[in-house]
């Protein structure tokens, strides 16, 4: 067992129990860990054996001809794209697939210069693309407000990305939509969530980025009115029954896996990070927002882990990783103070938002589990001279 530094007048108790398998505490929302100590999301990959691929893949085809435009009038399907790794990949599946996708970006919060390349170069593929771009003023306000009320600071990205495609969907009149992978079932959640291969209104409402802040919540906050809100709401169920909106998770036919995606990603023009990204313990995952780099690290403060223990546990899983390998790069790069995040500093990040480090800081405390990191003797957060708190476990005893 790998622990930290515990000094003599810590007295907190460790309140983490770790996957056996993998690196995912039961501090994750929606994870189980069952009596053998194993947790849903390794379940879940386990149980992917016993899947028939190439029915599932047949299955698929048939799903993409019913839906298919027969007389060339629209677009065969939506492809929501951020021009990441998995979505360059989508894009691409669809196309070797004969579909006439629509590529539809929700623009990011805070756009890298890599991130801008990216989208370039699934323009490139050949398809038709949207790019749509939400008022930046409102934006900030909520980016701000969303910080200090639920410790996230791309809200509007993480609501948009599940909104504003099927807002489309429903504008262009096409009715599938192809996402990527189902996170609850890649990372664990409720069997319900797990087992499901479309996305609806209901699956926004309990796992699409909301945190407990309602679109309606923002209303009347610094100006912001109702009109603001058209580009983070979802369309009405009489919208989505009119032109028979649905989903599906491509990870659900194909067998899903991140790296592999890259890999196909960069033979057809996909960018990555000169090195390792800030947080993380790869180059290529999360390359598009600069504030993502505050969005995981507030995830580490409430729960105990990063994108780095995401990472390494995916290939752990895989058998790309042992454990033990996996435990010291998790130790080595989780949860480090958001300096810089793809080489912006945290006070040009943080300057849109009329927002300081100190206040930034504070707002990081207030969100922080003492629970879970070394505290003096008042309570108070010990902290190295970089910012950086250190965990009171890092696995189990």
């Amino acid at each position: 067992m790998l622990t930290s530094p515990q000094p003599e007048q810590t007295k907190n108790k460790a309140v983490m129990r770790y996957c056996t398998h993998c690196l995912l505490p039961d501090t994750k929302p929606d994870l189980y860990i069952d009596d053998e100590g194993v947790c849903h999301a390794c379940r879940n990959y386990e149980n992917r054996k016993q899947v028939d691929w190439n029915a599932r893949r047949n299955d698929l085809m048939e799903i993409l001809e019913r839906y298919r435009s027969k007389n060339a009038t629209r677009w065969d399907c939506i492809v929501p794209v951020s021009g990441g790794k998995d979505s360059t990949f989508q894009t691409i599946r669809m196309l070797e697939l004969g579909m006439n996708p629509l590529c539809v970006t929700a623009t990011t919060c805070d756009l890298s210069e890599i991130g801008r390349a990216n989208i370039e170069n699934i323009k490139k593929l050949g398809v038709d693309y949207i790019e749509f771009s939400t008022n930046p003023i409102i934006r900030h306000k909520i980016n701000r407000i969303a910080l200090k009320q639920v410790g996230d600071i791309s809200w509007p990205e993480h609501v948009g990305i599940f909104t504003l495609p099927v807002r489309m969907a429903v504008q262009m009149g096409v009715p599938l939509i192809i996402w990527g992978e189902n996170a609850q079932n890649e990372y664990g959640g409720p069997a319900a969530a797990a087992e499901t291969n479309v996305l609806n209104r209901r699956w926004l409402e309990e796992f699409g980025g909301l945190l407990g802040l309602r679109v309606t919540d923002l209303i009347g906050l610094e100006g912001i009115e109702a009109r603001h809100m058209v580009p983070y709401t979802y369309p009405s169920d009489a919208d989505l029954e009119r032109v028979g909106v649905t989903g599906l998770y491509l990870g659900y036919y194909i067998s899903w896996d991140s790296y592999t995606n890259v890999l196909i990603a960069q033979a057809q023009g996909f960018s990555t990070y000169p090195g390792i990204v800030e947080g993380s313990m790869v180059n290529y995952e999360n390359l598009d927002n600069h504030q993502t780099g505050i969005h995981d690290y507030f995830k580490f403060l409430k729960f105990g882990f990063g994108r780095a223990t995401d990472i390494a546990s995916h290939h752990v899983r895989r058998g790309r990783l042992t454990r033990q390998d996996a435990l010291k790069l998790v130790i080595k790069h989780d949860g480090k103070f958001p300096w810089t995040y793809l080489g912006k500093p945290i006070e040009k990040i943080l300057e849109p938002l009329d927002i300081t480090i100190d206040e930034f800081i504070k707002i990081c405390d207030r969100f922080t589990n003492k629970k879970i990191f070394v505290t003096d003797s008042r309570g108070n957060l010990v902290k190295d001279r970089h910012g950086n708190l250190t965990k009171i476990v890092y696995d189990n005893p």
